[in-house]
Order: C-alpha cells, then sequence, then structure tokens
C-alpha cells in the first residue's frame, strides 16, 4: 500500500466512524467496517512511521453531541474493545494470556448492539446508593450528560442497595426487536420515516432532548463493567456482575470460563441462541475475570485492556421468492422488487432485528445472473445491516424472471439502452413518469417548491391540473377551480402553494436545468454548465464539442443533453416556462473575473479571515472551480492551520499550496 492509499483509506474510515457514532446512520456493514479497520492496521503494522494520533486506529467512536446535555469528562475513559474475526485469534490471545497468568479465567457475554452509556452512583443519607449522572461514551474522554433520558429507563437503577460511598457503571443502552417494531409501526401510521435498526433508534432516542420521548420508546439497558468502585467489586468481574444482579441491576448475560475450550464452545453458544434473542448482538465478549490481570495485556490506549470481542459474521436467512414487482421510475428506468419469505418460517426474514419480506433486484443482468424466479431460493443478507441484498442462489427456480417487453404503465414498447443494463419506458407522457419527474423538479434539490410533494403532484395529475412543469405555473389562472376541487385545499392553503409556485420563478438557471430531469445532469453538473452558458436558451443551442468543453462533461452526458433539448416537445415545455416568467438566464455576479478560468483549487484547514464557504464562492466568482478532494488535476491547494491529509496529499503530488495572503492576490 503506497502512502495515499494509506491516507485515502483513514479518510474512508473517518467518514463510516462519522456515520455510524455520531449520525447514527451508517452506510456500510459492521463487518464490512471491520474489514477497512482490518486493512488499515495491517498497513499501520507494515509502516509504523504513518501512524499518528488521529488515526482511526488510535481513536475512540465519535464525538459528544451537544443534544441531550452539557458535555461531561469521564471519570474512567470509555474505551473500544479490540475485535477478532476468527476463533483461532481468540485461541491465540488466549495462549498468550495463560502464558502468563496460568490460573487466569475469563467471562465470556452477550455483545449488544446498542449505544455505551456509564451510570454514577453516590452514597445518600439513607445508607444506600442513588444515581447521579448518566454519560454516553461521546470519544471515550468526553461524553454527554443523558442523566434525564436515564431516569426514564426502567433498566436503570436509580437506587442501588448497597453501602458503598460510591459506584460507577457501564453498560449498553439498546432497544428490543418488540419496541422497535411498536415504534416503526407508529412511524407508518402516522405517514412518517421508519427507523432503519434498532441500534440507530437508540442511540438516537438517548440523544434527544424529550425524556417522554426517551419514556415512549421503551429503551432498556444491561450493566456489563464496573468502572470504579469498592475493591471487592474490582476484584473478579463475574463476582460484581453475580452481586449487582442479586441487587437488581440487569446485567449482561455471562459464563465464567476456565478455560480455552470452554471460552471458545461458549462463543458458539451465544452464536447459536443469537437468532432467538428479543434483542440485537453483534458478537461476544471475552474478559479476564481478575481485574488486576488485565493491565498486562494492553494494546493501545484506544482499547481496554484485557479485553477482546469475537465478531460473528453478518446474518443470513434462505428466502424463498414470492413475487416480483416492475415499476417505472422518474427516468422510465425499469425498477425490480423482489417479495419472499423465510424458508424455515414462512414468515418476513428477520434480520438484524427487523422483518424483511423485499429486497431491489436491480437490473435485467441481476436478476438473469442470480437466476432470480418465482420459487427459487437466495441466501438474504444485510448490506450495512440497513439495506437487504440477495448473496447468491440456493435453489433455481423452475424459469428465470425475464422483463416485459411493454411499459406496465402506460403500454409503450420498452427500450434497452445500448451497452447498459437498463431498460426504459421512452414515453415522456407516461403517467409514472410524470408524477415522479413533476415531484423531482418540485423538490428542495430542485426549484424548492414548498408544499407541492408526491401526493399533490399524483393528486393534480389525476385530476388533469398538471401533464407537464410548465402547467405548474399555469395554476395560478385555475386558483378558483382548484378551491373548488379541494385538491390542496381551501383558500389558505392553496394561496400558500401558488405563493411558492409564483416565488420560484426567480430561482437561477441552475435549479431550474437541476429540475428538467436530464439523466447524467445533476445539481453539480447543472451548475458547472450554467457557468458556461449565460442562459438555458443558450444551453439548448450548445454543440456537442461546446459541451464537452465543460470540466466534468463526458461523451454520455453531453448526448443526454442533445437528446433532450433535441425533442420538440421538451423545447415547447421550456419556451411555455418562459412565457410565464421563470427565470432562465444567470445573474451577473458582481465583482467577478477570469482571473482563475481554467484553475482547480482545493481550500483546507482554517484560513485567517476567510470562512470556507467565502473562499470557495471567491474561486467560482473569478472563474475557477473549487473541488473538495485532492488530485492530479488540483492546480492549487489553498490551505490554512490544521490542514490535515489534503496538505499531506498535496505535497506527495507535487501540486503548489498558496495561502490566504497569496491567493487574494491572484484575484486582484
Amino acid at each position: 500500500m503506497t502512502y495515499a492509499e494509506y491516507v485515502d483509506l483513514k479518510q474512508q474510515i473517518e467518514f463510516h466512524m462519522d456515520a455510524y457514532y455520531n449520525l447514527d446512520e451508517p452506510v456500510i456493514s459492521d463487518y464490512e467496517y471491520d474489514l477497512l479497520m482490518q486493512k488499515l492496521k495491517a498497513a499501520e503494522k507494515e509502516h509504523p512511521g504513518w501512524v499518528t494520533p488521529d488515526s482511526p486506529s488510535q481513536k475512540v467512536g465519535g464525538v459528544a453531541r451537544r443534544e441531550a446535555g452539557v458535555k461531561v469528562v469521564h471519570n474512567v475513559p470509555m474505551l473500544s474493545i479490540e475485535d477478532m474475526f476468527t476463533k483461532e485469534d481468540v485461541a491465540a490471545w488466549i495462549d498468550r494470556v495463560l502464558a502468563v497468568h496460568p490460573d487466569a479465567a475469563f467471562s465470556v457475554e452477550t455483545k449488544i448492539d446498542g449505544l455505551s452509556m456509564t451510570l454514577r452512583y453516590e452514597k445518600k443519607e439513607d445508607g444506600r446508593l442513588h444515581l447521579m449522572l448518566a454519560e454516553t461514551r461521546g470519544d471515550g474522554i468526553t461524553g454527554e450528560d443523558v442523566t434525564a433520558n436515564a431516569l426514564v429507563i426502567p433498566d436503570v437503577k436509580q437506587v442501588i442497595d448497597l453501602p458503598f460511598e460510591k459506584l460507577e457503571l457501564r453498560g449498553e443502552v439498546y432497544m428490543s426487536h418488540e419496541a422497535f417494531e411498536a415504534y416503526n409501526t407508529r412511524q407508518e401510521q402516522a405517514a412518517k420515516k421508519p427507523a432503519a435498526n434498532p441500534r440507530n433508534l437508540a442511540a438516537g432516542t438517548l440523544r434527544q432532548l424529550d425524556p417522554a420521548i426517551t419514556k415512549e420508546r421503551g429503551l432498556c439497558m444491561f450493566v456489563f463493567n464496573v468502572q470504579d468502585g469498592p475493591a471487592e467489586l474490582m476484584e473478579q468481574h463475574v463476582a460484581a456482575m453475580d452481586l449487582l444482579q442479586q441487587k437488581g441491576v440487569p446485567v449482561t448475560q455471562h459464563w465464567l470460563c476456565r478455560t480455552k475450550e470452554e471460552v471458545l464452545s461458549c462463543i458458539d453458544a451465544i452464536g447459536a441462541m443469537r437468532e432467538g434473542l428479543p434483542y440485537d448482538i453483534d458478537g461476544a465478549v471475552i474478559k479476564l475475570d481478575r481485574i488486576a490481570q488485565r493491565s498486562d495485556f494492553s494494546t493501545s490506549s484506544k482499547y481496554s485492556p484485557g479485553h477482546i470481542a469475537y465478531k460473528y459474521p453478518p446474518e443470513e436467512k434462505i428466502v424463498v421468492m414470492d413475487r416480483i414487482l416492475v415499476d417505472v421510475g422518474r427516468t422510465g428506468k425499469l425498477t425490480f422488487t423482489g417479495e419472499f419469505h423465510d424458508k424455515e418460517t414462512g414468515k418476513p426474514a428477520r434480520l438484524c432485528g427487523t422483518s424483511v419480506s423485499r429486497a431491489t433486484l436491480h437490473n435485467q443482468d441481476y436478476i438473469s445472473d442470480m437466476k432470480i424466479g418465482i420459487g427459487g431460493s437466495y441466501r438474504l443478507f444485510k448490506s450495512g445491516e440497513i439495506i437487504p441484498k440477495l448473496n447468491g442462489c440456493v435453489q433455481e427456480p423452475a424459469e428465470v424472471f425475464c422483463a416485459p417487453t411493454h411499459c406496465p404503465v402506460c403500454g409503450s414498447l420498452l427500450e434497452r439502452e445500448e451497452d447498459t443494463a437498463d431498460i426504459r419506458c421512452v414515453n415522456s407522457s407516461c403517467p409514472a413518469q410524470l408524477s415522479r419527474t413533476v415531484s423531482y423538479f418540485a423538490s428542495l434539490n430542485a426549484m424548492n417548491i414548498i408544499g407541492l410533494g408526491d401526493t399533490l403532484v399524483e393528486a393534480l395529475a389525476k385530476e388533469g391540473f398538471i401533464a407537464d412543469f410548465a402547467d405548474i405555473y399555469r395554476l395560478q389562472s385555475r386558483r378558483d377551480e382548484l378551491i373548488e376541487a379541494g385538491i390542496i385545499g381551501k383558500e389558505k392553503n392553496t394561496d400558500k402553494i401558488l405563493a411558492a409556485i409564483e416565488k420560484s420563478k426567480e430561482n437561477d438557471p441552475v435549479s431550474l436545468l437541476t429540475g428538467l430531469g436530464i439523466r447524467n445532469v445533476g445539481k453539480n453538473t447543472a451548475k458547472e454548465l450554467m457557468k458556461h452558458f449565460s442562459s438555458i436558451d443558450q444551453l439548448m443551442t450548445a454543440s456537442k464539442e461546446q459541451l464537452l468543453a465543460v470540466d466534468d462533461i463526458g461523451e454520455t452526458t453531453a448526448d443526454c443533453i442533445l437528446d433532450y433539448f433535441a425533442q420538440e416537445k421538451n423545447h415547447s415545455v421550456i419556451e411555455a416556462m418562459k412565457q410565464l416568467g421563470v427565470n432562465m438566464t444567470m445573474p451577473v455576479a458582481e465583482g467577478g473575473s477570469d482571473r482563475l478560468a481554467g484553475l482547480t483549487i482545493v481550500v483546507t484547514g482554517t484560513l485567517p479571515t476567510l470562512g470556507r464557504k467565502d473562499a470557495t464562492d471567491l474561486i467560482e466568482l473569478h472563474g475557477g472551480k473549487a473541488s473538495g478532494s485532492v488530485s492530479k488535476k488540483t492546480s492549487y491547494v489553498l490551505a490554512g492551520e490544521a490542514a490535515g491529509s489534503k496538505l499531506t496529499k498535496a505535497h506527495e503530488l507535487g501540486i503548489p499550496v498558496i495561502d490566504e495572503a497569496r491567493f487574494l492576490e491572484m484575484i486582484k
């Protein structure tokens, strides 16, 4: 691995750490994340000089977020546990321990998939321990005060009948499958977005501000460690857990093992019972029972000494295909969805705490390669423990599914694009495309017509009020009809939507071009195009050579633009919108120039006077391109304090680095 690849890998892992720990929205599975981390550790082992304190291998979890409460510095750092992925590695670790401490015993425990929390107790006048503070892990050193929310979690004991002066316990907050399904049922009934999985929902619930919401959602907690306390609880871990359990504290399931064989057998037993648990686990934790022995087995400042975790591979189920649904997307592209049942139970498959009965089948090539058809059996897993995916055919169906030859909505003949797997309905008047296309046009990313969402667009299209984009701007002249029909509502709601439509006429052509939904032309591409063309009219008459001269516009995108504007119907709709007052011309920027024309500049670090957005705006105002990543195409890197990995990459690639003063000189 080169150093540049190592830096890219660190950035990739940091992105996924933020998604998991801070945003509660992971985009890859724990297993996939673990593989990335293993790759990083292997590179750092081979090149120890590359390791810095900010490497993901040296950091714990996420950051403390100001949502549920103020930040709290932990009395005892809340560290991670080093993961292992084979039982051979676990066995080797146990051998190392026994070589130093032949009398060592181990606690093997379920690894709950939730959010870590520490509870601080103090002795009060009644001689018992009372809960004083609850804190999340955060970055391992500083967390958030979530005491108000912890007090409404039934498993959190507010008073423990023990005569100690103080006690600090660490555990895992989680959500049961039953509570998770109840929450999603309520969300669906309220026409709101369901949660992705129990872990994310539990984390978000613990961090939010209203304890009443926390109480309603039904969080649970298991204690898995004594962080600090009297000597009698800091000697042997299992004895401490047993004492707490006797006093009514819910503790994680744990087994005392005295040999390597017992530990490995226990790991297998936990794996076997995993599916039947009413909550999610993703591994088994192995701890040295004698706490004093743990310090002899420290691996890094990130990990708790004397602990390891065996991570189970992703869950898989065998499902039987019942039905394949074919739909038409916004651009006319056919989409395929498989509906199935668990082969063993006959019900939706249970994976990662949720019931799964359907998965995307991508395209006809995917269907053919996977041999997907009614009655076939397939392995199912969850990518990112969120998105269900098929993972191979177990038993082939009698017949592999073939896509229809005609549009399932309008009946038009379908076309397969050359050199792609995409099949499309090319009828631009297809009702399926119309509602989605108009909804996209009105969306936040495009014309931002507030209130004109999917449901309303479908209703307006169904009643004949909208057949194309221009019809949106004709609704003002049909105000009385709309009110009488009651599609939008009474006068107040109707006028509100019509006012938002009128306001959208003032948007710059970037928003309009984005909203047209030309294939391969999203917001960023539209922005680049409208830097080079002063109006939509000018873009409509551009040649292929002129389009290819624009940054990031290749042959395919240029052809898509030319094909779109070659259709007379599209010309007519755009002309109608212009006549109805929709802005087609780019504003002339004051103080602009072409001093940075042809230059790509990356901004990184903290500049003395300019904010990141200010610098980006100035680059674009003077004809340059502001990029978020350093590559061989980068002209300059504008760097301030704490520039980090982008500055390192610039040095590696020999890209000139400038400071704010030099940048301001360039645009004078």
